[in-house]
């Protein structure tokens, strides 16, 4: 029978060398997480007011706070300010958005990349009950410098979605 024994000095130098073979995957680094790279930047944001007027606010998106794991965003406009964090979740290949604001607004969000040409990405608002209206935000019309941003709702399955704010966005530099 034959014994196989190392001495801790040898353990230690064999330890990076099995490191050095198989270099560790780096976390985020799939395609996956490139998807809402297009959202990242300093942005303009405007809308149509109920009154005809435009509203206005800004909208600043990074990914430096956490690596390239998390988009981090935070919006300002008169009466609203709120930030986002949003990530792609590997084990259900879908993102995940969570938005407070200084409103009381919570909302938890999932979703990905839309199979509608017309809608680049959809995430919609994780329901707590039956009662709870149907919420969703999509992007489209996504361009380098410019993008629709729509939050819709509706009733129940059935019915139509309807606009409930939708923002254009322009890229501020």
């Amino acid at each position: 029978m034959r014994v196989w024994w190392c001495t801790p000095l040898s353990f230690l130098l064999a330890v990076p060398m099995l490191y050095a073979q198989t270099p560790p995957a780096t976390p985020c680094s799939s395609e996956a997480f490139r998807q809402l790279d297009f959202w990242v930047g300093e942005w303009r944001a405007e809308w149509q007011q109920p009154d005809g007027s435009v509203g206005s606010g800004t909208n600043r998106v990074t990914k430096d706070e956490f690596g390239s794991c998390v988009i981090y965003e935070r919006f300002s406009a008169p009466g609203l300010n709120g930030m986002s964090v949003s990530t792609f979740h590997n084990a259900t290949a879908q993102w995940r958005q969570t938005w407070v604001d200084d409103q009381g607004g919570y909302f938890a969000l999932v979703g990905g990349p839309s199979d509608d040409p017309a809608i680049e990405f959809i995430l919609e608002v994780s329901r707590l009950s039956d009662e709870s209206p149907h919420l969703r935000m999509i992007w489209q019309d996504v361009e380098p410098q410019t993008f629709t941003w729509r939050w819709q709702g509706r009733a129940s399955e059935e019915d139509a979605w309807q606009d409930r704010w939708v923002i254009r966005y322009t890229r501020d530099e």
